[in-house]
């Protein structure tokens, strides 16, 4: 049986949720003619990006001869300052808005609405008599006996 199936597993790994980009280093981009549109698409057709991932992020390492359109996910600065200065331009693509979900306070906030709505008079619940008499005879029991 290999070893990792051996050993206990310990802690928490969040490694699941992890977003996987493809990598691509501006030396790489040498390879286009100026002015071309670097995409996704551009890049798996030329084979320097190939696999599943979330986006592409472009990164900084080797020079920029020319000016290029580049379009990504993610650029990191040092890439985005020598893009600008060989001339080409950044677009990032537009990342999906997440929907604003209904804060705490709101949610308190339309209960008690919803509430004062139905019933204008706010009643509070009373105790049953049953659990009143159990009490009561919980009481009485606890006197001390004589032998």
């Amino acid at each position: 049986m290999p070893l990792i199936r051996r050993l206990p597993k310990r802690g928490f790994n969040n490694a699941a949720f992890h977003k996987h980009y493809a990598i691509v280093n501006l030396g790489d981009l040498n390879d286009f003619k100026a002015g071309t549109n670097v995409n996704e698409q551009l890049l798996r057709e030329s084979k320097l990006v190939r696999g599943h991932f979330v986006g592409i992020k472009i990164l900084g390492d080797g020079e920029l001869k020319h000016g290029l359109n580049v379009e990504a996910d993610r650029v990191s600065a040092a890439a985005r300052e020598k893009i600008e200065k060989a001339g080409g331009t950044i677009t990032l693509r537009d990342v999906p808005v997440k929907k604003e979900t209904a804060r705490h306070e709101d949610v308190n906030l339309t209960a008690k609405q919803a509430l004062a709505e139905t019933s204008p008079k706010a009643t509070v619940k009373k105790r049953s008599t049953t659990q009143e008499l159990a009490k009561a005879k919980s009481r009485k029991k606890k006197t001390s006996r004589k032998s």
